[in-house]
């Protein structure tokens, strides 16, 4: 139960960090959170300036680094991308 919980609290933390930084650069709440969700969960369009008629054009450079990371984190899933930041993976 408790290695669920982690990954809920991990995966929704990615989403709210991508999100705000994503807010940060000046893209609207809405596309940022589904901008954020989209690359995470690697799912269809978001709303907005990256809905399904969009596309994330209009997002700027450091946005789409901040997505191509999501898209990473997404893919790799939380805890594979976790472990290849810890000393511990690296000199075994």
């Amino acid at each position: 139960m408790q290695s669920i919980l982690s990954f809920v609290v991990l995966y929704i933390g990615v989403f709210v960090v991508g999100t705000v930084l994503l807010t940060l650069l000046g893209v609207d709440m809405v596309s940022s959170a589904t901008a954020s969700i989209t690359t995470l969960g690697n799912i269809g369009p978001g709303f907005n300036i990256v809905g399904p008629m969009a596309n994330f054009e209009s997002i700027p450079p450091l946005g789409k680094i901040i997505l191509i990371s999501n898209m990473w984190v997404g893919r790799l899933e939380v805890y594979t991308v976790l472990v290849l930041f810890t000393r511990e993976f690296w000199h075994s």
